[in-house]
């Protein structure tokens, strides 16, 4: 039977869309902006870059410590406290008269960026379970529409303005989902939900958080470094790579909110796990193999086209693994993918001076194929709710 998503449901979704927007965009305002950063606080890009580890170091903590707090919050007031984060962070960035302050700054970045990414997909819990695909699918997107519509935009203001002045680009997206917070429906859970450490004792839950931490990790170190590789090995120019990576956001975003139906026609365990395997098969050839711009640009798209059902497929498998819990799920997912930016551009990092970019492909697809198997180990009450048959106790 078709669903018909009408505009209540649309108007409950929009502000979970526009907290996922607003996380991202306050992490992709520094690709644009890094190079006039520097060149204003007299610093290197290397030293501005590390913006982004205090942004992620802080948001790793935040979302742990709210795990246990955040049914109590609720995500209607977990949006908002995190929007207005983000509005003070991009007030304080643009403000800072030295590296330091600058640095400094981020914290409120990540404590933005935490509550934000939470609240975002928690509150896709509040949908029923037959709308819950169509739901998380526009709520996954919304990390590639910052990559589509932000990064352009910013560079754009750098260009004939100045940094400071963009950074009212994410802060604008975070004050209309502080207005349209409100909006935004309570999850189920209770007032007390359980923290970190029970969670990891879940068997289900803790094999769902390794696999999203360790596909994570793969999936950011390729867009960490993939405008490099274009640049250095197909000598794509500065401005061209830019359009390129907007181009697999836009893949990745058609994807994530057309994929509702094959959740409905295939197990999400399998989804996740052939998804993570295509990804691994991919990975080499789009950083070995490729040798030619058109081609690169064409293996980039259909692995972000593959990472757009993997992700919200994911997701919402995650949201089953404690249901009356859905936010520390989620508070949780937010802490594994930020780690797994951490661990994943430092190895990427790593392996690209040493070995090259071939080799990180190698890895990266191992990676994939972990996640692929640790997820197919993951209980899916969904399947057990389908079949009569008593679950086998892991």
């Amino acid at each position: 039977m078709r669903v018909v998503h009408g505009s209540p449901q649309r108007a409950r979704l929009a502000p979970l869309v526009l907290a996922t927007m607003a996380s991202q965009a306050l992490l992709v305002v520094l690709s644009p902006t890094i190079v006039a950063i520097g060149r204003d606080l007299e610093a290197s890009v290397g030293a501005v870059g590390q913006a982004r580890s205090i942004t992620a170091g802080v948001a790793i903590v935040t979302s742990v410590a709210i795990i246990p707090r955040i049914d109590a919050v609720g995500v209607p007031r977990l949006l908002g406290l995190g929007a207005t984060l983000a509005i003070i962070a991009c007030a304080a960035v643009p403000a800072s008269p030295t590296l330091a302050v600058f640095l400094t700054a981020h914290a409120l970045v990540g404590l933005g960026f935490a509550c934000l990414l939470s609240a975002g997909f928690a509150g896709v819990a509040a949908f029923s379970q037959e709308r819950r695909a169509w739901a998380i699918g526009y709520v996954a997107g919304a990390n590639a529409l910052a990559w589509i519509v932000v990064n352009p935009l910013v560079g754009l203001v750098t260009d004939w303005l100045s940094w400071r002045l963009a950074e009212a680009v994410p802060g604008a997206i975070a004050l209309a989902a502080l207005l349209a917070s409100r909006a935004a429906a309570p999850a189920p859970g209770g007032r007390i939900a359980p923290g970190m450490r029970t969670l990891l004792s879940a068997v289900s839950a803790r094999r769902w958080i390794g696999a999203e931490l360790i596909a994570y990790g793969a999936w950011t170190a390729l867009l960490t470094f993939i405008g490099a590789f274009f640049i250095e090995r197909l000598g794509v120019r500065e401005a061209a790579a830019g359009l390129l990576l907007a181009s697999g956001a836009a893949a990745y975003f058609a994807a994530s909110t057309r994929s509702r139906g094959l959740a409905g026609r295939i197990s999400r365990r399998s989804l996740v796990a052939g998804s993570a395997l295509l990804m691994a098969a991919l990975l080499p050839l789009q950083l070995s193999v490729t040798g030619s711009v058109p081609l690169a640009v064409g293996v980039f798209c259909l692995i972000g086209l593959v990472a757009g059902i993997r992700t919200p497929a994911s997701s919402g498998l995650g949201l089953e693994q404690l249901p009356d819990h859905p936010g520390a799920m989620m508070a949780a997912r937010t802490a594994a993918t930020q780690l797994g930016y951490l661990l994943g551009a430092a190895v990427g990092g790593a392996l690209i001076a040493g070995a090259g970019y071939g080799t990180l492909g190698f890895v990266l697809a191992a990676g994939m194929a972990v996640s692929a198997v640790l997820v197919l180990r993951v209980d899916d009450p969904l399947e057990r709710r389908a079949d009569p048959a008593p679950a086998r106790l892991a």
